[in-house]
């Protein structure tokens, strides 16, 4: 029978895991894209108070109708109140009267092209300085080579993973979710710092058994994060579905603290692994 121990001893295969899910990734991101919020593609949001039952398609079916040289998108139809988001320059006066009879616009939000490609343009910043300056602190925290290129390795590929599910699933790229991202750097980089030093600065047992003591606390923390991610989600889409940002940010972290642990237990652990096998 196969011991979690020996498992672990195994590592070589188990660095692959990470890396093809990786590549897929990459791949998904390649070929679908990602969507862009409306704070990044320019356009409108409004907030509608309904008058009568009506279901998300038929709102949709009747905007677009009205408007149909633009792009509709209705997020959601709850407790008579249904947020839009239409994509370039919306009239509100045309639009109350497309509404007329169905609904009356309590709030409206409309940004311009020049304004959303300058908050993609600070977003692009924001996730490479971001992760400049945390290779920097994990170099000077480790001064060495393969240990620290481990840590980078393991925070992009999360990065990338997460990214890559955000294609698969719809989720589009706006303030918020990179926002999501940002924290995924620093998480990423927390359970890959404790299961470094761990392994290397510590001295008593042996690797696995470091390795496993690192893992106890590693995935407990996973573990409550992921969860408390999961109860966010769930409480936004069916208790408050006009809070789609925070389910579009709990998604992301679901899927890039999944990913975490792949890149942490599996391709961190094996390369320290062969790391401290190579320095015997």
């Amino acid at each position: 029978m196969i011991t979690f121990e020996r498992l672990l001893e195994s590592y070589k295969p188990l660095i692959a895991i990470p890396v093809v899910i990786t590549i897929i990734a990459l791949i998904l991101i390649a070929t679908m894209g990602l969507n862009q919020g409306i704070e990044l593609k320019g356009g409108t949001v409004a907030v509608v108070q309904l008058e009568k039952p009506i279901s998300q398609n038929e709102l949709q079916s009747l905007i677009s109708t009205g408007l149909p040289n633009q792009t509709v998108d209705v997020k959601s139809v709850n407790n008579n109140q249904a947020t839009i988001d239409i994509v370039g320059d919306t009239d509100v006066v045309k639009l109350s009267s497309i509404l007329k009879g169905t609904g009356t616009i309590t709030s409206y939000k409309s940004v311009g092209a020049v304004l959303s490609s300058e908050s993609l343009t600070q977003i692009y910043y924001a996730l490479a300085f971001a992760f400049i300056f945390m290779s920097i602190t994990v170099f000077i925290i480790f001064r060495n080579f393969v240990p620290s290129m481990a840590v980078i390795l393991a925070a992009l590929s999360d990065i990338i993973i997460a990214v890559g599910g955000m294609s698969l699933f719809g989720i589009p790229l706006s303030i918020a979710s990179v926002g999501a991202l940002l924290m995924l750097i620093g998480y990423s980089v927390d359970t890959d710092i404790l299961l470094t030093t761990r392994i290397l600065k510590r001295k008593e047992g042996t690797v696995t058994e470091r390795a496993i003591e690192a893992m106890k606390t590693g995935l407990t923390m996973a573990a409550a994060a992921i969860g408390s991610m999961a109860a966010l989600y769930l409480v936004v889409v069916f208790l408050i579905p006009a809070a789609q940002t925070l389910a579009d940010i709990a998604a992301v972290l679901i899927i890039g603290l999944i990913a975490d642990v792949l890149a942490t237990w599996l391709m961190n652990l094996g390369i320290l692994r062969w790391y401290t096998e190579a320095r015997k």
